[in-house]
């Protein structure tokens, strides 16, 4: 179980990253692709590509209601690079495209923060990519003490 919550926190924290596939998360667990696709659906009840669709959604659900970013940039900003299929994921989610979320949920609370700092505090602009990681990562308190 512990291999499982190092891939799931590896997905919270790289959602943003579009190339982040089933082979790079199952590697953060130690698993081969297919073991750790059937582990992760008995542990968590869905698969990692829905687990991680559903985290994208909620990230985009947030900047539709407080950035003044584009349906397209907001689309690459969570990590889709298809932008009919994060319409089409969005509206199965939600009921509703994201423009009719966007017009049913602005004007609920403050200003809508501008595109420039929306994008630089969501991790860069979209040309930016985050880099994979090759395996898992060393548990807390199992780091290699490098200072001299």
């Amino acid at each position: 179980m512990r291999q499982l919550r190092l891939a799931k926190d590896a997905m919270d924290r790289d959602w943003a990253d579009s190339e982040l596939d089933l082979g790079v998360v199952a590697g953060h667990a130690g698993y081969s692709r297919f073991h750790f696709l059937r582990a992760f659906k008995e542990a968590y009840g869905e698969t990692p590509g829905q687990y991680l669709t559903h985290r994208r959604i909620e990230r985009a659900e947030e900047m539709l209601r407080s950035a003044d970013l584009s349906v397209t940039e907001i689309c690459n900003l969570v990590g889709f690079s298809s932008l009919g299929t994060f319409s089409a994921r969005f509206k199965a989610r939600t009921g509703l495209t994201p423009s009719e979320y966007r017009t049913k949920h602005v004007g609920r609370g403050a200003a809508l923060i501008p595109g420039c700092y929306a994008m630089l505090w969501a991790g860069g602009f979209p040309t930016a990519t985050l880099k994979k990681r090759p395996g898992p990562r060393p548990a807390y308190g199992d780091e290699q003490d490098t200072t001299p």
